[in-house]
């Protein structure tokens, strides 16, 4: 969803003001989780959101936007309450670490209006847009190295999207939908927003939202094919072009309030003194779609593309199997290395060898670096394979199988969507060797962590017992085939263990 950094009063007069009036807690969630405040938020292009306001997460401690969309008629309302719903199911489905994260919704029926309210992440440091105006404004360029970063993050979004089955069509990428972090995060936002335009016509909807592409100021992003027919990749692809020309120049020119004309954009794009640069941006901005290349192209134009570190490989590699590992390993592992050993070394015949040692690497510096590559800042994509993601589980549904709203405030039947970062296993066998007491733990990303325990018998097989627990664990399908496969191995081992130990009795 799209949004931006409310206006704050500086001083102590405008901090009295936020804690006592915009801290207030207006509302909370049928669950309880989340607390919408006073204080509102711009959501701009998002059609038919009367309100958008930030909310705490009780739970993670953190700000997010609290949206409410209105219908004064119930009738059109339940009209379209099962496409209500089955959007919306679609929104929490999607997640990748450069889009803006949807996090909860549901239903709210009245005696005269209707509403739907869903919980979306607070980018709390704003815009690129924000972003580029403070550069341009301290006399500074874009740096060219985060100039790739940003591009490289942009376009594992869409790449993301666009392999989707069926393929997801942003249609209102621009500077004002993609936003930046404190730590150099790229995330794109208003992803659902086409959408939105069908869901929510402007008739059935209680306040009619104004949407970007009627906006002079933005009217350059939108490829000139726009609304013309199917839309397709090519023009998110249009529009990506202008973003990434937008951050190279930090502006586009334009006269007054009027739209940026195409010579502006030509002249922007040649006043590129980087000859990829040039090339890269003039590609995505080709008249003809056909002949625009596909985000996944784009990743491996020859201005982005870089042969990655085996440091970037191994961190990708440790995020991916996080779970396999104890917390903190390693924090762990570095100390107990003698900073004085070699770990890597380069000979050469004809002059002094080069020697990498453990005192040459930073612990804290590493931290960071994984904190960085789990967070999506450095996506590993040249090495990726094109294949389509799986389809949102809402749209598999039949009618008869979508919940049926019953209560005022309810909300719709969760479907499991954390993830297991972690998981341990502890076997005890008692002294006869007649059973084996088994305790299961899994860290989970919301950090409500599960623990299972249960005794288990020689006569029970492996496979058998990991199936069985991983049903009660309730976990995601893609983490089920995990803990099911870590289960069977701990026990075997153990079992192997065991008899290995009493043969040597």
């Amino acid at each position: 969803m799209t949004m931006s950094v409310p206006e704050r009063k500086s001083g102590s007069e405008g901090k009295e003001e936020e804690s006592e009036d915009e801290s207030e807690i207006l509302e909370e969630s049928p669950c309880g989780r989340w607390q919408k405040r006073k204080e509102q938020v711009s959501q701009g292009n998002v059609p038919g959101v009367e309100s958008a306001s930030l909310a705490m997460d009780t739970e993670e401690g953190v700000e997010v936007v609290w949206n409410e969309v209105l219908f004064s008629d119930k009738k059109v309302f339940k009209a379209q309450e099962e496409k209500i719903k089955e959007m919306f199911e679609n929104l929490m489905q999607v997640e990748h670490p450069n889009i803006v994260k949807f996090h909860k919704y549901w239903l709210d029926m009245k005696e005269t209006q209707a509403r739907v309210i869903f919980i979306t992440e607070y980018m709390s440091s704003g815009s690129l847009k924000q972003f580029l105006k403070k550069t341009k404004k301290n006399h500074k360029t874009m740096n060219v190295k985060a100039w790739k970063r940003w591009c490289t993050q942009i376009l594992s979004a869409l790449n993301y999207l666009h392999s989707c089955d069926p393929p997801i069509i942003h249609g209102n990428l621009t500077c004002d939908t993609i936003f930046i972090q404190h730590n150099g995060l790229i995330k794109i936002g208003s992803v659902w927003h086409r959408l939105f335009v069908n869901v929510f016509p402007d008739a059935s909807v209680h306040s009619k939202g104004r949407q970007h592409r009627d906006e002079q100021r933005n009217l350059h992003f939108f490829a000139p094919e726009y609304g013309a027919g199917e839309d397709d990749y090519s023009i998110d692809i249009f529009s990506f072009g202008i973003c990434a020309l937008e951050m190279a120049v930090l502006e586009i020119q334009a006269n007054g309030d009027s739209a940026v004309s195409k010579e502006a954009i030509v002249n922007a794009g040649q006043s590129l003194e980087d000859p990829l640069m040039r090339e890269f941006t003039q590609s995505c901005l080709r008249h003809d779609a056909n002949l625009r290349p596909t985000a996944h192209d784009l990743l491996f134009h020859r201005v982005l593309f870089e042969v990655h570190s085996l440091k970037l490989l191994a961190a990708h590699c440790l995020i991916n199997n996080q779970y396999l590992l104890p917390e903190n390993c390693v924090e762990e592992k570095t100390k107990s290395f003698d900073p004085n050993a070699v770990m890597a070394e380069i000979r050469h015949d004809d002059r002094p060898g080069v020697q990498l040692k453990y005192s040459h690497v930073s612990p804290l510096e590493l931290d960071k670096f994984l904190e960085d590559v789990k967070n999506g800042i450095y996506p590993l994509m040249n090495f990726a394979t094109s294949r389509p993601h799986p389809v949102p589980r809402a749209l598999s549904l039949s009618q008869e199988q979508v919940e049926t709203v019953k209560t005022p405030t309810p909300e719709p039947q969760e479907t499991e969507t954390r993830k297991v970062i972690q998981m341990q296993c502890n076997l005890e066998s008692n002294e006869e060797g007649t059973k084996t007491h088994l305790s299961l733990f899994l860290k989970m990303d919301d950090k409500l962590h599960r623990q299972l325990s249960c005794d288990i018998f020689p006569t029970d097989t492996p496979k058998d017992l990991a199936s069985e627990l991983v049903h009660y664990a309730f976990i995601n399908e893609e983490d089920s085939e995990k803990v099911a496969a870590f289960l069977e191995d701990s026990i075997s081992r153990h079992r192997v263990r065991a008899l290995a130990a009493g043969s040597n009795q």
